[in-house]
């Protein structure tokens, strides 16, 4: 069966397209996170970490930074290629999230970095409850624009138009998956985050690693691109500038794995 086969049609076709844009694109994570990777998650060396749905790797170092060892999961096979060639120290396996390639109680954390809403459903979150070890903890982790900077609001109208049906962190959707009977309480953290670099890199290459923009027709991911840099000349905060920075929200959410109770005869 196609690894891709259970997966939304905008992560195999943008992502399959994008892999490249992706990695200059997308906004590391702030230095808050190797404390929380640490303190909340209990990661540390000796500690085996599922990175699942891993994509192209962007979160994979974090891990690697604590000691821990890591597997990494992605059903689509251009962005596991990238993160396996950057990252040989990895275990990269083709698979989804409801098919995750493990055996029972074999990981002590498994952690989501901009992945979650793709399978936020009660099969995916069994599944996980599965391969986790009793006690063992999930970590959910997005970078979210900070929208209450006007000119940052002005970029994600423009990219939303876009959406059509894709799953999305900002809509809220994937908490509908919890509570989940193998779960305890959601504990949530938020750090800021900037994101800083050419503007051609941290907005163009950003927006265009979007799932749905990169799966557009040539002439509408043009058309968008035009868009972009003309809001970028409108701006005095971005316009003529060699280097931008675009303002994060980093969501961070942690959830430790209980014994389900049996349901009463």
């Amino acid at each position: 069966m196609d690894s891709t086969s259970s997966i939304h049609h905008s992560a195999v076709d943008g992502y399959t397209k994008g892999a490249d844009t992706y990695v200059r694109g997308r906004p590391d994570y702030p230095p808050e996170i190797a404390g929380w990777l640490r303190d909340t998650l209990g990661l540390h060396a000796g500690a085996t970490v599922l990175d699942l749905g891993a994509g192209t790797g962007k979160f994979t170092p974090r891990l690697l930074a604590t000691g821990a060892s890591v597997i990494a999961v992605e059903p689509v096979a251009a962005m596991l290629d990238k993160l396996a060639a950057s990252h040989p120290e990895v275990r990269p396996l083709v698979g989804t999230a409801d098919a995750i390639p493990l055996p029972d109680a074999s990981v002590d954390v498994v952690v989501c970095a901009q992945a979650f809403h793709w399978f936020a459903t009660a099969e995916a979150l069994d599944e996980i409850h599965r391969v986790l070890k009793p006690g063992g903890r999930l970590g959910l982790v997005w970078n979210m624009r900070d929208a209450r900077v006007p000119w940052v609001a002005a970029i994600d109208r423009i990219v939303n138009e876009f959406e059509g049906d894709a799953p999305r962190y900002y809509t809220g959707a994937w908490r509908q998956a919890f509570p989940h009977p193998g779960f305890g309480p959601m504990d949530e953290r938020h750090y800021a985050n900037d994101h800083t670099g050419s503007p051609e890199d941290v907005i163009l290459n950003r927006v265009r690693s979007t799932s749905f923009i990169s799966a557009l027709p040539p002439e509408q991911r043009a058309g968008v691109d035009e868009r972009l840099r003309t809001l970028i000349d409108a701006q005095p905060e971005l316009r003529g500038r060699d280097v931008v920075t675009v303002p994060y929200d980093t969501a961070a959410y942690c959830l430790v794995r209980v014994d389900r109770v049996a349901s009463a005869p």
